[in-house]
């Protein structure tokens, strides 16, 4: 791209190491006499209090480099893409503006797509929304999911049953519209908001699946339970996002009694597995990313000799 590079995305599956290399290419850059900052596009690391579970980096471990969009949301709010687009590229257009790079981190395919692209999104409407939620709380997304296959397969084909804000949504835009053909996919043609570089980070599946597994077992050792517990006078259960959101779902359940450890350390496991299956396909579908093998060496450089500074 022969304009100057004024977004560089680094995606990939949860756990290949994209907020590692982000700070080394951010450092390598910054001593050529560059400026940089950090976006994220990890639609949980948005909650305030949401650390051990979304692998959230510390501030400690920023490494003085100015980082954007965490900790933007109550755990009592719902996200929504629309709205994080547009605070994300406001946010990377002030970036812009100081002359630095945005480095857009995360694993959120529609969150990562929102900001890179030309990108709309269908209808909303509160009324049909809250109808759903209710239904959702008094049916369970199973019945939700089976309506969604009856009426918009392809639609279903898309979505994890398991991720009934999705599900919800869906049917949402189905009333609203009359269609699904929008929801959640890639432009016909893709055209790029800003001049940009993507990069995703590769791992063989089998060591993927391990590292995903120790890292779920760690969430626990961590104190996943103790951040959800102070998380409860918060709000989080209440929040239609935040209390569905991977491992904070399990670990409400157990401390509910719903569900023993062992369950719900599994049950995390198998969603985080799947998920970083579809975060992967999601990717596949960007025409022009490159990819690099997680954790190499040399990632760095080739990240760096793809961009116009």
């Amino acid at each position: 791209m022969s304009e100057k590079t004024q977004i560089l995305a680094i995606v990939g599956a949860t756990g290949t190491g994209k907020s590692d290399l982000s700070l080394d290419v951010a450092e390598a850059l910054i001593a050529e006499g560059h400026g940089v900052e950090i976006v994220n596009a990890d639609a949980m690391q948005l909650y305030a209090g949401m650390d051990i579970g979304t692998a959230k980096l510390p501030e400690a471990e920023r490494r003085g480099i100015p980082h954007h969009m965490f900790d933007v949301l109550a755990v009592t709010d719902e996200a929504a893409v629309a709205d994080y687009q547009t605070q994300a590229r406001s946010v990377i257009a002030e970036i812009n503006a100081r002359g630095n790079l945005a480095i857009l981190v995360g694993g959120s395919g529609l969150y990562v797509s929102s900001v890179l692209f030309d990108f709309d999104f269908p209808g909303h409407d509160d009324v049909i929304r809250e109808r759903l939620e209710k239904e959702l709380e008094d049916l369970g997304p199973g019945a939700l999911f089976q309506r969604l296959k009856e009426v918009a397969p392809e639609a279903a084909e898309r979505i994890d049953q398991q991720n009934s804000r999705r599900v919800v949504r869906a049917l949402e835009v189905l009333e609203v519209t009359g269609s699904t053909a929008a929801l959640g996919t890639l432009p016909e043609e893709a055209v790029y908001w800003l001049p940009s570089v993507i990069i995703g980070l590769a791992e063989d599946r089998e060591v993927l699946v391990k590292r995903l597994d120790r890292r779920v077992e760690k969430m626990w050792a961590d104190g996943l339970l103790d951040e959800v517990t102070a998380l409860i006078p918060r709000g989080i259960q209440q929040g239609i996002t935040a209390r569905r959101a991977i491992g904070y779902a399990q670990a409400l359940a157990e401390l509910s009694g719903e569900m023993t450890r062992a369950d719900a350390i599994a049950e995390t496991q198998s969603i985080t597995r799947r998920y970083a299956r579809r975060q992967v396909s999601w990717f596949k579908r960007y025409s022009d990313l490159s990819w690099l093998p997680a954790g190499d060496s040399g990632n760095v450089s080739h990240v760096i000799s793809q961009l116009n500074l």
